[in-house]
C-alpha cells in the first residue's frame, strides 16, 4: 500500500508546533535547549504602491525534535 507523503509533512509540522508548546509550557531547562536560525530582520521591498515585507524564523528546540520523532513513528505504524 503506498503511504500518502502529504500526511507525513502534516504530521511533521503538527510534532514541531505541539513540541513546542510543550517545550514552552514545562519547566524543564533542556527541553527548551536549542537555536533560533532566519531573518533577524525582516526584508522589505517597496514598490511605492505596495510595500512588501519578508520574513522566516524557525526554532528549533529539543521538545520540538521529540515531537517530530513521535510524529514519524505514528507516520510508520499507520
Amino acid at each position: 500500500m503506498k503511504k500518502n507523503y502529504w500526511i507525513l509533512l502534516v504530521m511533521i509540522l503538527s510534532g514541531l508546533v505541539i513540541g513546542g508548546f510543550i517545550g514552552t509550557y514545562i519547566p524543564w531547562e533542556w527541553l527548551n535547549y536549542g537555536g533560533e536560525f532566519g531573518l533577524t530582520s525582516p526584508a522589505t521591498l517597496n514598490l511605492g504602491i505596495v510595500a512588501i515585507t519578508f520574513g522566516l524564523s524557525i526554532n528549533i528546540t529539543i521538545a520540538s525534535l521529540i515531537g517530530v520523532a513521535v510524529a514519524i513513528i505514528i507516520y510508520k505504524f499507520l
